[in-house]
């Protein structure tokens, strides 16, 4: 089992040991958990970066929501306006990203983002097209796609 599946079972054994049933307390089961399996890591080779891994992902989910809700602003400001700002076009993102799913879920995350889509993955894979809506300057795109996925594979690998 992976540590988080034991994370969430140490969880939900708190709640069970605790009889109460709300999710203030199966947090504190998590954060109690966490805990215990970050003193743990030293002893259990399968528990290796948990406590690592763990800040990252949070840290990842709050920037992705940070950029989607960017992203969504753009998109509806550009909607509700009578002026045109979209210069859509397609670019390619040299990636650095090697396995399918390190590959899927940055492209599936640039296809959730508004104003964006992920289009092909090159043969070699090392190439990702992307339609975007906005091209006002690639460069500045590219590192933002580029940003997004080192903070995908900082949590990935």
């Amino acid at each position: 089992m992976t540590p988080l599946v034991w994370n969430v079972l140490l969880a939900l054994l708190w709640v069970a040991l605790t009889a109460n049933v709300s999710a203030p307390n199966f947090l504190l089961g998590f954060l109690l958990g966490y805990g215990v399996l970050t003193l743990a890591e030293r002893q259990l080779p399968a528990l290796a970066g948990y406590s690592r891994r763990l800040p990252r992902i949070i840290r990842f989910v709050f920037f992705y929501l940070r950029e989607l809700i960017k992203a969504n602003a753009r998109v509806a400001y550009d909607v509700a306006t009578p002026s045109y700002f979209m210069r859509p076009g397609v670019i390619a993102v040299p990636l650095e990203a090697r396995t399918d799913a390190e590959i899927a879920t940055v492209a599936n995350l640039i296809s959730l983002t508004p104003g964006t889509l992920s289009l092909d993955v090159s043969n070699d894979r090392r190439v990702l097209y992307i339609h975007a809506m906005y091209i006002d300057d690639e460069a500045q795109l590219m590192e933002d796609i580029k940003y997004l996925e080192h903070r995908v594979l900082e949590v990935m690998r």
